[in-house]
């Protein structure tokens, strides 16, 4: 996702004063250290590919550049019957898609069905709607293809039935997962293929694809006469893929980017570093705290740390686990990874969930982040009295300056602290996610942003059993009930009593040892002076229509 301190904090915008004559060129360029993945909704997990979607597809409602939920395709707010399960959604009558393509009811029922049966990381939006286990089940084969819950009584109403309340679902509709694309452009749910080429890389959204080339570049253009009144002063938006973040600083100093950071591809720490050291350019960096945590992840399917059995209270993997996440003095990693005193990220002391958002556990309340060199060597040998698990222990990560900064820390933590020896390896972003998922990883970095202000974000994609399995989203594959229950309550209830159930299943987390967390991150953005409304906030880029250019 993605993704999301305190230095030079920025309100989101930066640079130019507001009503500056605008350059002649209205083109935003910007680098990304990792390929796309996907540009399709139904498939989009990462915060690269997410900050793309977001710009060219919409569904019935998006987030604004301040975070608060607006109708988009809906006329506003749907109808929601007394008992908490039916949703009747109004649609606008004039909704294009960029080929010009009307859009109506039948596109979003024919989205949000797809999305459902695709099943990938976040098709659990849907899964609040009847008919969603038949679609998606967790275990065996589909027995439909739609939702049962879903209807169009016209051609611009969609009802949505519910099989419990879910308070947080109308957020969730906000979602890129919920966006709405071209029926008629897509061959079939296998075609995985359809978005990288522009002549069918379809959306609703104010910009469109205009050329990909993978591993080289992505190029967008606003859409004429978009449905949606104005796209802003932007006219081009080019996307250049280089992997070395060094030569991407020495190229925007150079004048060849106006902007670092977008796409969850933030500026290097060094960089950082002399950014605030030059007068001439400490005004460039924008660091906005975010809602992103880092932890390393240990594989709860197999291998040394998996549970004996599946019994989630197994004590010797436990002791392993805990092990490892005693021997990290965290100030130490983040001065390290994120610069004196954490200048781009922060030590996680409070749970999985980073401090500011709801469910965070308070400062110091993570027992599991405690550093003890002592407990941590005595718990070494309770899992590894032979010595025998700890050898060709190897840590994953996908390459990045900062990722390998706090790979190398833990590297040699591990090795001071514990007197173990892991080897750090790195591959590009896709490989990655891809055998992540696929739980072939021992430790690995595991990352999340938050999609929304909601707990429910957090474990319905990344902490319960119905996605510890093979291919989906719980990266470690930990199953235990004693998170599942809570949460199940939770997500039928509002305000501060669902925060009070999922705090149980984040407590939970902290027993069973889940994840060592490390940091709390921010989004961070090199910004030319002349970019107006570049940046973002806690958990997106600002829209690019948004964004001008400033005659320079």
């Amino acid at each position: 996702m993605p993704a999301l301190v305190a230095t030079a904090c920025g309100s989101g915008s930066s640079s130019s004063s507001t009503g500056a004559a605008l350059a002649a060129t209205q083109q935003l360029r910007f680098p990304i250290t990792d390929d796309i993945k996907y540009l399709d909704p139904g498939h989009v997990s990462t915060a690269v590919d997410i900050a793309f979607v977001q710009n060219t597809f919409g569904g019935l409602y998006r987030f604004d550049d301040n975070l608060k939920e607006v109708p988009y395709i809906a006329t506003a707010m749907p109808d929601i019957s007394s008992d908490g399960l039916t949703y009747t959604f109004h649609m606008r009558h004039d909704v294009k898609f960029s080929n010009g393509d009307p859009v109506t009811s039948a596109d979003v029922l024919y989205s949000w069905n797809r999305a459902a049966r695709l099943n990938d990381s976040y098709g659990i939006v849907f899964q609040p709607v009847e008919g969603y286990t038949a679609v998606a089940p967790s275990k065996g084969n589909p027995t439909a293809t739609t939702l049962s819950g879903l209807s169009a009584p016209d051609q611009y109403t969609v009802k949505a039935k519910l099989t419990l309340p879910a308070g947080y679902w109308l957020t969730e509709v906000a979602l890129w997962t919920a966006d709405v694309v071209d029926q008629k452009v897509i061959p079939n749910d296998t075609d995985k293929t359809w978005w990288t080429n522009p002549a069918t890389a379809i959306g609703t959204g104010p910009f469109k694809l205009t050329a990909y080339v993978p591993k080289d570049h992505l190029s967008f253009a606003n859409v004429p006469n978009w449905w949606g009144g104005s796209t802003g002063h932007l006219t081009d938006i080019e996307a250049t893929i280089l992997a070395d973040q060094g030569s991407q600083v020495t190229k925007y100093q150079n004048g060849g980017f106006d902007m670092i950071g977008p796409a969850d591809n933030y500026p290097p720490l060094d960089a950082v570093r002399n950014f605030q050291a030059n007068s001439a350019t400490k005004n460039q960096f924008v660091n906005i705290p975010g809602g992103r945590s880092t932890w390393v992840g240990f594989n709860f399917s197999t291998g040394p740390f998996a549970p004996a059995g599946g019994n989630i209270d197994d004590p010797i993997a436990l002791a392993g686990r805990r092990a490892f996440s005693e021997a990290i003095d965290r100030t130490q990693l983040v001065t390290v990874a994120c610069g004196p005193g954490g200048i781009v990220c922060k030590p996680a002391t409070g749970g999985v969930i980073p401090k500011g958002l709801d469910g965070y556990l308070g400062d110091g309340a993570d027992t599991s982040s405690a550093f003890d060199a002592t407990k941590a060597k005595a718990d070494l040998q309770t899992w590894d009295p032979n010595g025998t698990k700890r050898v060709g222990l190897q840590y994953w990560y996908n390459t990045t300056t900062s990722n390998k900064a706090i790979a190398d820390n833990l590297q040699s933590q591990w090795q001071t602290n514990l007197g173990v020896h892991v080897d750090t390896q790195h591959t590009d972003f896709s490989t990655f996610l891809t055998a992540r998922q696929d739980k072939k990883y021992t430790l690995f970095r595991d990352s999340w942003g938050a999609d929304y202000n909601n707990p429910q974000d957090w474990f319905d994609n990344i902490f319960i059993c119905s996605q510890a399995a093979v291919g989906l989203g719980n990266n470690d594959g930990i199953c235990d009930q004693r998170i599942d229950t809570p949460v199940k309550k939770a997500e039928g209830e509002t305000g501060s009593q669902a925060i009070t159930d999922f705090t149980t299943a984040n407590k939970q987390l902290v027993t069973d040892y889940a994840a060592a967390v490390l940091e709390y991150g921010a989004n961070q953005y090199f910004i030319k002076p002349y970019v107006q409304g570049g940046g973002g906030n806690a958990l997106y880029d600002n829209s690019w229509t948004s964004i001008s250019i400033a005659a320079h």
